[in-house]
């Protein structure tokens, strides 16, 4: 008996046309989701926020310069930097939208995480949303204060956030991170 006798060949498929949902979006949530799981597992909710918070820091860098330049390295009002929060977080397929803007305060919702479902029960990566919002109001408007109300990561319909563009009472009672413009010396 050959090999083939004992072994019969299978039919070959073409892998290309399996319905298989695999596209760069997806995995690359799906790795998102991962990394915030084990660094959650290992180092804490705490740590792994951090960690996460530091990459946020740099995006909010990166995205702020990407809309500065964009609008003619202008200084921009508090209307036009919500404007860019909601514009940001839609163009990465999130869904947020404005509730509501006062002169101390922008606040947001949102019905679709951009980083996908992957994102539920891992609220570090709220951190990202806070510190790319954080940077951008603080650089444009001196301060910032971001307070993740309600997250879609922490089992949520939606997220509900609260930035304060001034440091104010009503901003020093509310539970939230703050941010300060850094001058350039």
């Amino acid at each position: 008996m050959t090999a083939t006798e004992m072994f019969p060949v299978e039919t070959r498929t073409n892998v290309g046309d399996l319905p298989i949902s695999l596209q760069s979006a997806s995995f690359l949530q799906n790795l998102l989701g991962l990394v915030a799981e084990t660094l959650e597992d290992v180092v804490g909710l705490d740590d792994a926020s951090g960690f996460i918070a530091l990459v946020g820091q740099q995006m909010g860098n990166q995205i702020n310069a990407l809309y500065t330049q964009a609008l003619g390295d202008r200084p921009l009002d508090a209307k036009t930097i919500a404007q860019i929060l909601v514009d940001l977080k839609n163009r990465i397929e999130g869904g947020f939208f404005l509730i509501e803007q006062d002169e101390e305060r922008i606040i947001l919702g949102n019905q679709r995480c951009p980083l996908g479902s992957g994102v539920v029960g891992h609220p570090s990566l709220c951190m990202m949303t806070s510190n790319v919002f954080g940077v951008i109001v603080a650089h444009h408007l001196g301060y910032a204060k971001v307070c993740i109300e309600k997250a879609i990561a922490n089992g949520d319909q939606g997220c509900h956030v609260v930035i304060y563009t001034q440091p104010t009472a009503a901003a020093s009672a509310a539970k939230g991170r703050e941010y300060y413009r850094i001058e350039s010396v």
